[in-house]
C-alpha cells in the first residue's frame, strides 16, 4: 500500500527533524534510533507491495485464458 509507505516515511522525517532539534544526546540517539525503524518498515512495505503486484501480474494473464 503506496499510502502505508509515505506515512511511514514522514514518521521517519518526523524522527529526523526532532533528533536535529534536540541537545540531548539520548533524545537525539532515541530519535535516530526510531527513523531508522520507520525507515525499515518503509523499505519492507515496498518490497512487499512490489511482490504483491508481481504475483497479481502473473496470475492476471491466466485469468485471461
Amino acid at each position: 500500500m503506496a499510502s502505508q509507505t509515505i506515512i511511514y516515511r514522514q514518521q521517519a522525517a518526523k524522527c529526523r527533524a526532532e533528533a536535529e532539534a534536540s541537545d540531548l544526546a539520548n533524545v537525539r540517539e532515541r530519535n535516530l534510533r526510531a527513523e531508522a525503524a520507520w525507515l525499515a518498515m518503509a523499505e519492507r512495505q515496498e518490497r512487499t507491495d512490489a511482490a504483491r503486484e508481481k504475483r497479481e501480474a502473473a496470475v492476471q494473464p491466466r485469468q485471461e485464458l
